[in-house]
């Protein structure tokens, strides 16, 4: 099968340079900011990549698939998109990346994207003090739009991506490794990993604990992509069901370096024998009669002995006892017999 350049073909990108920047890979120019645009964008290129995922491209649709992942997750979260854009020469010129990138509020993206009324966020806000909780939390309890679009806006307003596990499902290589009450009290699945950080689907930012332990695992930071409640929960429970057990991580290179240690820790050699055992000799038949003719003389000369002098030595013996030395002293002649009896000549 001839080897197919992806990029060029599917996505009409005649860009010489190899490999893409993600503004290429998406077909921006530097440097695009509007994260609703850099979706939208995605969404388009992830669903015409889909067309090629059956027949004899599944392997390379699906890399291309995960490198737009990466693209959009990277440049709808504004902290890594600084430091992106920074390793490609763009200047802040004093400006924090907040204001370079011009952030609104949650409340400015419902009204000004046209998905609440003023009258709807009021009662979100009553709701929202009266319980305790924030304003997307109340919209979504409200049920008075749609929690997807709700949970988009939530995400640009905190400065994070928003992630649709439908289009980038998790990365089953880290489950594992997680520990399953861990996700599921603090709800959130494993995405990826991308620019030596590791990215987590959750529908709220995880704590400092969670990141501090994940960190630990897997000598890397997390970084969080919101989603929304019910795509987590469904690979909560896909993922981790109330069965599910913790594995050991073990980095890359310390598998490279198992084997290594195996050929050094070489199992010791079990000693040898100094003189070979001598082969048992078989009795005849004869002489294993002759033996047990002895043993039983034996037994029955041993009980005597211990009946009548356990009845003779000791006064007032119990027929308990009497009989109980009888029979050990049986045992003991019968075994005495048995050992020092003859053997074939």
């Amino acid at each position: 099968m001839a080897k197919i350049d992806v990029y060029k073909e599917w996505l009409k990108i005649d860009v010489p340079t190899r490999p893409l920047n993600y503004y290429q890979l998406l077909k921006f120019n530097k440097f695009e900011d509007d994260p609703k645009v850099i979706r939208e964008r995605y969404r388009e290129l992830n669903a015409h990549v889909r067309k090629f995922a059956t027949g004899d491209y599944i392997e390379e649709s699906q890399a291309l698939l995960n490198e737009l992942a990466k693209a959009m997750l990277c440049l709808t979260d504004a902290e890594r998109k600084a430091d992106y854009d920074r390793s490609l020469g763009r200047k802040y010129e004093g400006k924090t990346e907040t204001d370079a990138h011009g952030r609104r509020t949650l409340e400015t993206i419902l009204l000004e994207d046209g998905l609440c009324s003023q009258e709807q966020i009021k009662k979100a806000k009553n709701l929202a003090e009266a319980i305790g909780v924030e304003l997307h939390q109340a919209l979504l309890q409200q049920k008075a739009v749609d929690a997807e679009k709700v949970t988009i806006a939530y995400a640009e307003s905190v400065g994070l991506p928003f992630v649709n596990l439908d289009d980038t499902p998790v990365d089953e290589y880290f489950v594992p490794f997680i520990n399953p009450v861990m996700a599921r009290q603090n709800s959130f699945v494993p995405v990826m990993a991308d620019m030596g950080k590791l990215i987590l689907a959750s529908p709220e930012p995880v704590g400092l604990d969670v990141e501090d332990e994940l960190r630990t695992i897997f000598d890397m930071p997390v970084r969080c992509a919101i989603c929304t409640v019910n795509q987590v929960n469904y690979a909560i429970a896909k993922y981790y069901p109330r069965d599910a057990v913790q594995k050991r991580y073990v980095r890359p290179d310390e598998e490279e370096e198992a084997p290594k240690k195996a050929k050094k820790e070489k199992p010791a050699k079990a000693k040898k024998s100094a003189e070979p055992e001598e082969p048992r000799e078989e009795l005849s038949d004869e002489a294993k009669k002759n033996r047990f003719k002895l043993t039983l003389v034996g037994f029955n000369f041993g009980v005597m002995i211990g009946a009548f002098g356990t009845y003779f030595g000791m006064k007032h013996a119990s027929l308990a006892t009497i009989i109980g030395a009888a029979v050990v002293a049986g045992a003991l002649g019968a075994a005495a017999c048995w050992f020092f009896a003859p053997k074939d000549e």
